[in-house]
């Protein structure tokens, strides 16, 4: 059997045939004939009844805006604070958790902490900040996102959870050039922390 005799049309319709589900009435199905200078621009998505393409639905809730590019889901929390032509370095930070323990918690154990990220309450960010005194440092607080900036340095760093931006401290130390800022975190109640 040579190739040409494989890649016709006939050939095609041929395998369609026997490639469609059973009991389909061989009258539904419309037996198209290709001019031979498209036989090589068939492909297998030609096999097969034709499909009617699925209509796009809106969801019930959401009106559709021909305008819009991205749908407000797509987009991340905090992005609307970055700037990626802002040509300030960014300095360099560490990301530490902070669990309050007493005496139950060190030699009795009575309140079921372990030293994991899930048994804490804090979140203690702190950054290095060379060259910088306290008045030039503008910080703003949102749930998942810390943004600093001062006239040499940017900072947007994106939470790893959540935290309540109306209880934080923020303290500036002066010998170490570095800003501390203690934040909450918004934690959901269990038996480990909460009981």
């Amino acid at each position: 059997m040579d190739l040409e005799n494989m890649c016709s049309t006939s050939a095609l319709q041929a395998l369609s045939k026997l490639l469609s589900f059973p009991g389909e009435e061989d009258d539904n199905l419309e037996q198209v004939s290709y001019p031979s200078s498209v036989v090589g621009a068939l492909s297998p998505g030609n096999i097969g009844p034709e499909k009617k393409e699925k209509s796009k639905v809106n969801p019930p809730n959401k009106p559709e805006n021909k305008n819009d590019i991205w749908d407000l889901e797509e987009v991340p929390e905090g992005a609307e604070f970055d700037d990626m032509w802002d040509p300030r370095e960014q300095p360099e930070y560490d990301i530490i958790f902070k669990q309050q323990v007493g005496a139950e918690d060190l030699f009795l154990g009575m309140t079921r902490k372990d030293p994991s990220t899930a048994c804490c309450e804090d979140l203690m960010v702190k950054i290095k900040l060379p060259g910088i005194k306290a008045s030039d440092i503008t910080l703003d607080i949102h749930e998942k996102v810390l943004d600093l900036r001062t006239p040499s340095h940017k900072l947007l760093l994106h939470l790893p959870h959540p935290v309540d931006s109306k209880i934080g401290k923020a303290s500036f130390i002066t010998e170490k050039e570095m800003l501390e800022v203690i934040l909450t975190m918004k934690r959901e109640f269990d038996f480990i922390n909460f009981f």
